[in-house]
């Protein structure tokens, strides 16, 4: 009797953004915990210049506390998904590919991919601009889709979308570098409408790289020019009161979206959640699971999650974050990640964790989900 084919998975992480160290990180949980006897799994590594290398989809990748310098790096071959065929092939040069001289030494069919697995955040994998390519190669995936990643990568179209579905959010300001450098004192003047403290951002950016928390004017310049070297675009946010309180959302294969069990993260007094607290300094803040709501508010913070996530006609999962004011019961969308953290010491799984499915099971579903959806326009 022949064996039964398993659908095979692409992994793909790293990338070009500024948190590649975290894409390795949350590939080397996904690869442990993935059902290898459920999927046949091919890696793929994307080097910090975009470089595709097919790499070993063994899981001892990447430990980030052990290993904060480790990236991938690229041999002498590299890989193509190519369009409209969902296969993937890898050419190897004989020397480095970038080399005027490099001439092909062989080609190798890796097969077709039955559905792609993008575990990459931030710019150039969350975005909308790796899902096009998704697109255009015929191939199934994991998370949201085009549109959805573009709008909800950027802070100021997640905030004007949800804004005009009647979901509250905070107040905030869009800067550009040209409005900067051409009027930077009329700038300043939206800005100090907010009020002191703002936050300014990079606007398409993630994990809190190039976020300063601005307590008065003199602190603006270079807040803006921080985040400015992260993304043209820049957000400044006015200062939200309440406590940070997550809602995973998922889709499963054949239902409707639903929200996990809330999540809260608990900061040090005076501080906000910046990178290090995220992946260094980890031991200075506390997750919570589930996070300690009153029942009838969990219940709206759900809610609101769900609603956010239809208005950004969001696909698979993400990630609702919020602001709760447990003494006005106010409840305000601070973002949404359509690929959050996803070790298996992530919120994220945590949460679903909480609702009785395991880190590999999450996993599963997510696939089955993606693979149930038809190609094309949806």
């Amino acid at each position: 009797m022949s064996e039964v084919k398993r659908p095979r998975v692409l992994v793909v992480f790293g990338g070009r953004s500024s948190e590649h160290l975290v894409s390795c990180a949350t590939a080397a949980g996904v690869l442990h915990a993935i059902d290898r006897e459920r999927f046949d799994v091919l890696a793929v590594g994307i080097t910090r210049d975009g470089q595709w290398v097919h790499v070993d989809s063994k899981p001892e990748l990447v430990d980030l506390r052990t290993a904060s310098n480790t990236t991938i790096e690229p041999g002498l071959s590299r890989v193509s998904l190519l369009p409209g065929l969902a296969r993937l092939v890898e050419t190897t040069y004989d020397r480095t590919p970038e080399d005027d001289d490099a001439r092909i030494v062989s080609v190798e069919d890796l097969g077709v991919v039955d559905v792609v697995l993008p575990l990459l955040h931030g710019p150039y994998g969350e975005d909308g601009t790796i899902q096009g390519l998704f697109e255009m190669a015929n191939v199934r995936y994991v998370g949201c889709g085009v549109t959805s990643s573009a709008v909800s990568m950027d802070k100021h179209l997640t905030k004007t979308v949800l804004a005009d579905a009647g979901i509250a959010v905070g107040r905030w300001e869009l800067v550009t570098e040209k409005e900067w450098s051409r009027d930077p004192q009329e700038v300043r003047s939206r800005i100090e409408a907010l009020g002191y403290p703002v936050f300014v951002k990079p606007t398409r950016g993630g994990s809190s790289v190039g976020i300063s928390r601005v307590d008065s004017p003199d602190q603006l310049d270079l807040a803006i020019k921080e985040a400015a070297a992260n993304d043209p675009r820049i957000i400044v946010e006015a200062m939200a009161h309440g406590r940070e309180v997550e809602c995973g959302v998922r889709v499963p294969a054949g239902g409707d979206s639903m929200a996990a069990p809330l999540g809260e993260i608990g900061v040090p007094e005076g501080e906000f959640y910046d990178y290090a607290l995220k992946y260094v300094d980890t031991d200075a803040i506390s997750l919570m699971c589930p996070a300690d709501v009153p029942q009838e508010d969990a219940a709206r913070i759900q809610e609101t999650a769900l609603k956010a996530f239809e208005a950004l006609e969001c696909e698979g999962l993400a990630r609702v974050d919020f602001f709760y004011n447990d003494e006005t019961n106010e409840i305000i969308v601070n973002e949404v990640n359509t690929m959050p953290g996803f070790t298996r010491l992530s919120l994220y799984p945590r949460v679903w964790g909480e609702a009785g499915l395991s880190y590999t099971e999450l996993v599963t579903s997510l696939l089955e989900e993606a693979m149930s959806r038809p190609l094309g326009l949806r």
